[in-house]
């Protein structure tokens, strides 16, 4: 069920069930500085809401029926009969007559209208890991075709598990227990994961409205605006770049931002040569966080659930948790990052390299039906 977060609250004037604080203050006695020349003074779109505006799950999630379920294992068992490589499943060859209409507005869900979708009902227990994968490949091909790789070394899918083997991997948010603060991924239209197994307490799924954030804070705190679509926002990750965090490109907002990107973390320590960011800009970092929080939206995940989320007008973290002793109550997400060819939105130009590595560049997809070390070398066969 969402729920309201009780995190910093602002903005009573903007957006109802907000209470006033001092997270994003008024400027008393000074002048209101203009919005950026091309940016609205308010967003009103489907995309600007509030977890108050959902009281009921079935408004966003999609619930397979005893027939679609029947039509997933069909199509499993048409593709599997064509002996191909499993990260070739698509819409044609994992046949879903049925259900791809249902789909496809689904996938208008999350990239025109409200930004995301749950689909539940498949039972991971009753699948193998890989046909398991191959059924989520399935039903992702019909929210957004186009997979891009994850990192340098061409993951597709990237596991996120709780791992304290190493200092680095436990300081690191995908594998750490803790919670995480709002973000976005690097690169993809779409982010979405497979739910594989949730933890024994916690790891909530948070989702914001960048389109809520973007309205409290052109109506209050102009100046913030004007200070996150500056160009010198100095991203270290995953290369040095200083760019804005938000566009309003194309008549529609867009927020592209990770904290561990412009602060460092444990697991990517900030250069010491890299420009810090200001007073000011911390300001604004934290500014977002606090309206994301007052404005959350809290999804109880279900082993099986496949999450689609708009990475470009939606904000998501975690809740922190704790894993059980058994291998059902350990939390285990397959993450992947997407694109549709059909609904995909432009990409301003200073995010097209990384989706130019993502999603065009000629390099290794490697797919990993497991979580893997991070020093590993592929087994082959060779012949006597």
């Amino acid at each position: 069920m969402a729920s309201v977060g009780s995190g910093p609250i602002i903005g009573a004037a903007i957006i109802p069930h907000v209470r006033e604080s001092s997270c994003v203050p008024k400027l008393p006695n000074a002048p209101v500085p203009a919005l950026p020349s091309g940016f609205p003074a308010r967003l009103d779109a489907k995309l600007a809401w509030t977890g108050a505006d959902f009281t009921d799950e079935s408004s966003y999630v999609f619930q397979l029926t005893a027939a679609d379920l029947a039509e997933v294992n069909k199509g499993l068992k048409f593709f599997k009969g064509l002996d191909l490589d499993g990260d070739l499943v698509n819409t044609v060859n994992f046949p879903l007559p049925l259900l791809a209409p249902k789909l496809e507005k689904l996938s208008q869900e999350v990239h025109n209208g409200r930004g995301f979708c749950v689909i539940r009902g498949i039972i991971p227990n009753l699948y193998s890991v890989e046909d398991l994968t191959l059924v989520y490949l399935a039903i992702q091909a019909h929210i957004a075709d186009l997979r891009g790789r994850q990192d340098k070394l061409g993951n597709m899918l990237v596991h996120i598990i709780a791992d304290n083997s190493t200092r680095e991997r436990v300081g690191h948010h995908r594998h750490s227990t803790k919670s995480i603060t709002f973000h976005n991924e690097e690169s993809g239209d779409v982010v979405g994961w497979l739910t594989r197994s949730t933890a024994a307490s916690g790891g909530k799924c948070i989702i914001a409205s960048c389109y809520a954030v973007y309205n409290i804070l052109a109506a209050q705190r102009p100046d913030i605006i004007r200070m996150l679509a500056r160009s010198d926002w100095p991203f270290a990750l995953p290369h040095f770049q200083c760019r804005p965090i938000i566009f309003f490109h194309n008549s529609k907002l867009l927020m592209n931002f990770g904290r561990a990107a412009l602060l460092g973390s444990p697991a990517h320590p900030r250069p010491a040569h890299l420009p810090s960011l200001t007073a000011r800009q911390i300001e604004a970092l934290d500014a977002i966080e606090g309206i994301a929080q007052a404005t959350q939206m809290e999804i109880e995940t279900r082993a099986g659930d496949m999450h689609f989320i708009n990475n470009l007008s939606v904000l998501h973290r975690r809740e922190g948790f704790v894993d059980g002793e058994i291998p059902g109550e350990k939390r285990h997400l397959v993450r992947m990052r997407l694109r549709s060819s059909r609904h995909g939105w432009d990409i301003p130009d200073e995010l097209r390299r990384e989706w130019h590595e993502a999603f065009e560049k000629d390099a290794a997809r490697v797919w990993h039906l497991e979580a893997m070390p991070d020093a590993f070398f592929p087994l082959r066969k060779y012949p006597n």
